[in-house]
């Protein structure tokens, strides 16, 4: 078994942490009211409330510079350092994004991170409402805080972040937890050359990965042996070759940071040959593989690691799990899923605990991880979530050169006016979103279709109304290999059985079944989901125009994105196409999208829905 990590009951700030039946538990500034707390410990609490956004409410009309110092004002701590972004989706340049007003934990997950929304989420991480981190946090007055913080995000601003930590906290590690080279119109174009650039001159250190699969396997060790050789490490201790099960990447690596040896190791997306077209990685095996993880852990430590992170695209609910289950773990860095946690989550082990994160998308934050290292362990730590807004940090004149270069061929192209939409568009959410609405309410109308789907992808940005759609947010929402738009006749009983599915992957009550990403978006037909029922009994009452869908009646659906192979050789058009086409035909202005989302029938009231 491998050593004790650290000693259970230190946290983040010293503060206190509240446990769940699971063994897992949250650090919460709020507890601090039942705490006797000494004056280190008072000073430690009130730091990290500041950084959370509640110092900044003095601020809120102060001049950049200002808000600047308080948001990112960080001070150093211990001898080990881990900046962690993940999920970027080839975000260069600095965007809107909502976060989810509905992220359901259901059973033990129910009130836990990281299935909490709005206030609920503000009160665990002691974040005051009205700030720049409330909005960066929460779905909050949206529109309104949007216009007043500003975008969030790009690489010029991340970089100039990064520089600063990295100058406070020599030797210090930039992690990426992947989903990088996918996400945008420059990238699908590209083949994700954009951001290979664009990290380089970031200066990630590690990365692992997820969507890089679907620029295919040849695609992916060409960057990894050409352009990653000697400067980035690629990392995935679960992904290996389906004929001999040899690893196909780097399990780990081991760097030393002011004389501490550290290892991180990779957690591809175990899940990818299932998510996404299994042809592209059709020489590959993905997985979990709990026992491999454990060996590599022992191994690293073994051979005189004294910190060990996992760089995992697992979702955090799998990684919650996985931290339970596999000892010796400091830490798992995590992504996936894009919960942006202003708290990390203590997970009790056979070993001790593992601390357990996870760092949003699209370039929105910076986690930032110190750890305090005595007699060969770790003793303590903190842990920073922090929002990167376009306007409180400068832009790294570098990068931003860089990013002018990359994206000056296809500006034109980018920007051009489709429309202009008149409510707001976003993605995220467990059931539908008013970006993934305009795609279906296209899909029906020039596919000619009763009913589409779309699927539950989870990156994508965000439009304020009265902003233009363009071509690149049409992009942002669709640039994927293989976006391909079908329409397909369905019986009655296949739409459920495709419904069933999906929500079993998301609702599944033991993480390592959840398997994909928010539910299938759903145009035309009305139906109700019960998220607590058992497999093949959450879909109910499934109508068309107010009619009862028949089991063995055939209807017209639309897509897009098939994952089946057959589907790239049948000379289809691509959804952005269509959906252009159906933009173009509006007569300049989008109205707002109604949302058709299913009627909930359990699992209320919960803390991660709110209507």
């Amino acid at each position: 078994m491998s050593p004790s990590p650290w000693p259970p009951g230190r946290g983040s700030q010293g503060l206190s942490t509240s446990c769940s039946g699971d063994g897992a538990r949250h650090i919460s500034p709020s507890e601090s009211n039942d705490m006797n707390l000494s004056k280190r410990e008072f000073l430690q609490v009130m730091g990290a409330a500041s950084v959370a956004g509640m110092a900044l409410g003095r601020h809120a009309q102060a001049d950049a510079s200002t808000a600047s110092q308080a948001l990112y004002d960080v001070p150093a701590f211990g001898q080990v350092s881990f900046l962690h972004m993940t999920d970027c989706h080839a975000q260069l340049t600095p965007i809107h994004f909502r976060e989810p007003s509905i992220n359901m934990g259901l059973g033990i997950m129910n009130g836990k991170l990281p299935h909490l929304v709005g206030d609920h989420l503000l009160k665990i991480a002691g974040v005051a409402p009205g700030t720049p981190t409330a909005h960066a946090l929460t779905y909050l007055d949206f529109d309104q805080a949007a216009r007043r913080y500003g975008k969030v995000g790009g690489f010029a601003h991340l970089a100039t972040l990064v520089k600063q930590l990295k100058a406070s906290r020599p030797g210090a590690l930039l992690l990426d937890g992947g989903d990088t080279w996918q996400g945008s119109g420059v990238s699908l174009w590209t083949k994700g050359q954009d951001m290979v650039e664009a990290c380089k001159l970031l200066g990630v250190d590690v990365m692992t990965g997820h969507w890089e699969f679907t620029l295919g396997m040849e695609r992916v060790k060409e960057i990894i042996e050409k352009d990653f050789a000697g400067k980035v490490d690629f990392v995935a201790q679960n992904v290996k070759t389906n004929d001999f099960g040899d690893p196909v990447f780097k399990p780990y690596v081991i760097r030393e940071m002011n004389g501490v040896p550290c290892a991180i190791i990779g957690q591809a997306f175990p899940y990818t040959p299932i998510a996404n077209p299994r042809y592209m990685v059709a020489d590959w095996e993905f997985g979990i593989q709990d026992e491999n993880m454990q060996k590599m852990v022992d191994e690293a430590r073994a051979k005189g690691a004294k910190v060990v992170v996992v760089l995992s695209h697992n979702g955090m609910d799998v990684d919650l799990k996985m931290a339970s289950r596999v000892s010796g773990i400091d830490a798992i860095l995590g992504g996936h899923t894009h919960d942006g946690m202003p708290v990390p989550t203590l997970v009790k082990n056979k070993g001790g605990q593992t601390i357990v994160t996870n760092a949003g998308s699209n370039g929105k934050f910076l986690g930032v991880l110190d750890f305090d290292v005595k007699d060969g362990k770790v003793s303590d730590f903190r842990y920073k979530l922090l929002p990167v807004f376009a306007q409180y940090l400068k832009a790294d004149p570098a990068m931003a050169e860089l990013i002018r270069k990359i994206r000056g061929p296809y500006e034109a192209k980018l920007s051009e006016r489709l429309a202009i939409s008149e409510g707001l568009l976003y993605r995220r959410g467990n059931f539908n979103g008013t970006g993934d609405q305009l795609l279906i309410d296209a899909l029906m109308d020039v596919q000619g279709a009763e009913i589409a789907f779309s699927p539950g992808f989870r990156w994508g940005t965000t439009l304020l109304p009265g902003q233009a759609i363009t071509r690149e947010w049409l992009l942002d929402m669709t640039a994927t290999t293989y976006s391909y738009a079908t329409v397909t006749d369905m019986t009655g009983e296949t739409i459920k059985t495709v419904l069933e599915d999906v929500c079993d992957n998301l609702f599944n009550p033991d993480p390592y079944y959840q398997q994909g990403g928010d539910m299938v978006r759903v145009g035309g037909l009305q139906f109700s989901c019960d998220p607590t029922a058992a497999m093949g009994r959450r879909i109910g009452d499934m109508r068309l125009k107010g009619k009862p869908i028949e089991a063995g009646k055939k209807y017209k659906v639309a897509g897009w994105a098939p994952v089946a192979e057959e589907a790239s050789k049948q000379n289809l058009p691509m959804v952005w196409d269509l959906v252009e086409k159906w933009l173009k035909a509006q007569g300049g202005r989008v109205k707002p999208r109604r949302l058709n989302a299913p009627t909930i029938t359990g699992g209320l009231p919960n803390p991660g829905y709110a209507a």
